[in-house]
């Protein structure tokens, strides 16, 4: 079933949630769309894979997912089953998740940036029956199951024209159902290791449809459309929501490896895209460009996204000639909201209102409805009758924190939002202890149980401190307990850090401290560790490790 964009929004949704798998969908683009173009990548003489380009239809990519499809079969795997990727932005990673949905295996894909004990943990907590990794991240494998209890086949991508081993167990005898579970998703909580977040095929397939119709200034035109989404497969902005959107529409996902400023405006113009995807770090960036002579050469409709700077917005879209038109969602629930109706309200980061299927509150620490214009944190859900309809399936291994999301028949989201008398909503802040940088969410708890995991480190308190490129930084505040000089002990824990973590979580910002502020329980109260008003960057002994912060590959 393709997108009607005849019908209403949520009209759309209940039809395709009730009765649509990834494979349906997919096997009823191909047969309406073989020709199209489904999946492209942008020629890039500098990547190690694809230099000169590539590009596959809807027909000649439906065969190819047949076949990996019945090498899958062949080795018996099925429902039940899962298979961890990591297969970075390649269309491997597109092709095999495509491929095993069809069949009814979850997948969970790696973040290519973790270190080996976050890909331990990954696969201790998903117990994937096979890990299909690209043969340059062998080794990156091997350390993480040097490390994890559970014990995977692995095989490499590029091996896979020969034959798969057979899995340990039996698959259920079942096909998959829009409820069957199609992905495994990690994201970072509050509480310190990421959760798996659970999403079925109707979600997957919804959250498409959902952002296909969006209407206004944004949705995606039936067959006309071409994507450039240069935001990773394993999130679920390029992973599920704009790929499905795409095959809902017969429309083409145009996916580099990353975002390239100095290639973004050639790339852009010359796959032909006509929407792209942002993220508040890719503004100032190529506003900071010198005018080029792709820049104007684009057949851009509309970029969506969100984070983009109040003060950045309006001279953005002057400068480049297409609106940018500000979303919210999150993994748990992607019926993504947008201030997509003129006249939109342009530097105010507005995000839309209120829908038929996704009603809204905003609520004090109490739950506590809030008058319009006071900040609060954003309530969502589907409707009072079935309010977890359109959201995930839950966090896997971890119902207490499923329920303790959704107390009071709402799902907590964790966003500070105000909304104004004509219910139009607006993005303050993250309440929960998170730090959102470059796109990436950041656990506190996370980094502060790995600084204290060093002989030298007393006490640490992880906070967010604002970044112009970045939107935020980590900072972390640390009670050693040995003298030593400042500028010592922050390398040291910097490097501590940065062989545990994903390069973007180690401190960009270290501050040696005599001792921290704390409660009678000796709970850390981190709001009063700087005075009303303070920028901690400012201060003369903090040192800024931000230069050190680098991606391995």
């Amino acid at each position: 079933m393709l997108v009607s964009l005849s019908q209403s929004r949520e009209e759309t949704i209940a039809e395709i949630m009730d009765g649509v798998t990834i494979g349906a969908a997919f096997a009823a683009a191909v047969a309406a769309h073989a020709d199209r173009p489904f999946l492209a990548v942008p020629a890039n003489e500098g990547r190690d894979y694809l230099p000169t380009g590539f590009e596959i239809s809807y027909g000649e990519a439906g065969k190819r997912i047949a076949e990996l499809a019945a090498v899958y079969r062949q080795a018996g795997y099925g429902i039940g089953h899962r298979v961890a990727t990591l297969l970075e932005n390649r269309p491997e990673h597109v092709l095999h998740t495509l491929a095993l949905n069809s069949i009814g295996v979850c997948c969970v894909p790696i973040n290519p940036d973790y270190r080996a004990a976050e890909i331990a943990y990954l696969i201790d907590h998903s117990e994937p029956d096979l890990v299909l990794t690209l043969g340059a991240r062998e080794a990156s494998i091997a350390a993480a199951l040097a490390e994890s209890a559970h014990q995977p086949t692995v095989f490499l991508s590029e091996r896979f024209g020969g034959p798969l081993p057979k899995v340990a167990r039996p698959a259920h005898d079942a096909q998959p159902l829009p409820e069957t579970a199609a992905s495994i998703l990690y994201t970072s909580g509050t509480t310190g290791r990421p959760k798996g977040c659970v999403l079925s095929h109707g979600y997957e397939i919804a959250s498409g449809a959902w952002y296909a119709a969006l209407g206004g200034a944004a949705g995606l035109r039936t067959g006309q459309d071409r994507i450039y989404n240069p935001l990773p497969l394993y999130h679920a902005n390029a992973g599920v929501v704009s790929l499905m959107g795409a095959i809902l529409t017969g429309n083409c996902q145009i996916q580099p490896d990353r975002f390239h400023p100095q290639r973004w405006w050639r790339e852009v113009a010359e796959t032909g895209a006509t929407v792209v995807h942002y993220l508040g770090v890719i503004a100032p960036v190529l506003l900071k460009l010198p005018e080029g002579e792709y820049e104007r050469r684009h057949k851009v409709r509309f970029g969506i996204g969100a984070g983009i700077e109040p003060e950045l917005h309006a001279a953005f879209e002057k400068r480049f000639g297409f609106p940018m038109i500000e979303l919210w969602g999150m993994t748990e629930m992607v019926r993504v909201l947008g201030d997509t109706v003129e006249p939109r309200q342009v530097g105010t980061r507005a995000f839309g209102r209120a829908v038929p299927g996704v009603e809204v509150r905003v609520v004090d620490d109490e739950d506590r409805d809030l008058a319009d214009g006071r900040p609060g944190e954003l309530l969502v859900r589907h409707s009072a009758e079935t309010p977890r309809r359109g959201c995930f399936s839950g966090y896997l291994k971890d119902e207490a924190a499923t329920e303790a999301a959704w107390r009071g028949g709402w799902f907590h989201t964790g966003d500070v939002v105000t909304r104004d008398a004509d219910g139009m909503l607006h993005f303050v802040e993250r309440k929960k202890n998170i730090i959102r940088r470059s796109g990436e969410n950041i656990a506190a708890a996370e980094i502060e149980a790995v600084l204290l995991t060093h002989p030298d480190v007393q006490q640490a308190a992880v906070m967010a401190v604002a970044d112009e490129l970045r939107d935020e930084e980590v900072l972390a505040c640390i009670v050693l307990k040995r003298p030593m000089p400042d500028k010592e002990a922050a390398a040291a824990l910097f490097q501590h850090c940065n062989q545990r973590l994903a390069y973007y979580k180690p401190p960009g910002w270290i501050h040696i401290v005599p001792s921290l502020p704390t409660t009678g329980t000796q709970k850390i109260q981190k709001h009063t560790i700087y005075p009303a008003g303070t920028d901690p960057r400012t201060l003369p002994e903090i040192i800024d490790m931000r230069v050190l912060k680098r991606r391995s590959s």
